[in-house]
């Protein structure tokens, strides 16, 4: 672990603001950036995409302000961007900002990066061609047959991978397929054997503990804000790419199920409702995740951003 950087003199930790979608993460995050003289590096897998800033709730100018933002807008939609590639471009960023003497904030919801970074986990194959390859063997036959003969084949292969997946989740029972075929080792062997090599950087997470009934409402409010803010418009550009529906970008909750008020199959409420449903499915998911790291996770009471970017601050101290 990396700790020869002047940050270090100060604080002993790297913040890292996680939890589920609409807890405020962003606002507090910000906030530590500019206690700390900080700069906020996003671990979010629908973030990165170009374009797609309503649905993905996507800081604003006017929140960034002049705090550096990093790993936000990096790819073109329908571009395939896996957690090896967010580490090998984050870690260096994260390296350069402890470099000037800047702390480095970490914010973000998807639990693989946050994983990643916190555990120091490599998920990368050694054989990235191979692995290409048979993602693209993988998807033409998902294309033919559907997942459900996929899915089948993991339960086979990889039982412990096929309890953790849904089996609608088509591009990570593809990507833990594609492991087996390029390495010859499943998806579950080679991520314990990834945790060999121990994090970068000491990274410590936090979240803030919402009641769920209150966050729900959040969900609900931020959901209609969206709507109003360009959702639909986003949604029909990101159809009118043509994109495959098995790439990362249409996992992102708000953009499918906008599909059937397009092609005038159910009204605008509807849809939004549906958003709504999901959302509040994801967030549990990512609850769900967040309390299986048990006291990795530091919990701290919903507050004002400033009190609690003070307390995280002590806390990495």
């Amino acid at each position: 672990m990396n700790t020869s950087f002047k940050i270090f003199e100060k604080y002993s930790y790297i913040p890292v603001i996680a939890g589920p979608t609409a807890s405020g993460k962003s606002a507090l995050a910000l906030e530590i950036c500019r206690k700390a003289g900080g700069e906020l590096v996003c671990a979010d897998s629908m973030q990165i995409y170009k374009g797609l800033d309503v649905g993905t709730a996507k800081d604003t100018k006017e929140d960034i302000g002049d705090i550096p933002h990093y790993m936000t807008d990096i790819v073109e939609p329908g571009m395939n961007f896996s957690v090896y590639d967010y580490v090998s471009t984050a870690l260096p960023i994260i390296q350069d900002i402890l470099e000037r003497g800047r702390l480095p904030v970490v914010c973000g919801g998807t639990g693989q990066y946050i994983s990643s970074l916190l555990y120091g986990l490599d998920y990368g194959t050694g054989d990235e061609e191979a692995e290409q390859k048979a993602t693209e063997e993988l998807t033409s036959e998902y294309e033919q047959n559907g997942i459900e003969p996929l899915f089948e084949r993991l339960k086979e292969i990889d039982p412990e991978a096929a309890e953790k997946i849904e089996p609608q989740n088509t591009r990570r029972v593809i990507r833990a397929l594609a492991v087996y075929k390029a390495l010859g080792i499943t998806f579950t062997e080679k991520n314990k054997r990834s945790k060999d090599k121990g994090p970068e950087y000491p990274f410590k997470v936090f979240m803030i503990d919402w009641d769920r009934e209150v966050l729900y409402d959040r969900i609900n409010r931020r959901v209609g804000i969206m709507v109003s803010n360009g959702l639909v418009e986003e949604a029909k550009m990101l159809r009118e790419l043509n994109i495959s529906r098995t790439s990362t970008c249409w996992q992102a909750i708000g953009y499918k199920e906008m599909l059937k008020y397009l092609d005038g199959e159910e009204s605008l409420e509807e849809a939004a409702d549906r958003i709504r449903i999901g959302t509040r499915h994801y967030a549990k998911r990512q609850l769900t995740w967040l309390r299986s790291m048990g006291g990795d996770v530091t919990r701290i009471p919903p507050d004002d951003p400033e009190i609690n970017a003070q307390k995280v601050l002590e806390f990495c101290k």
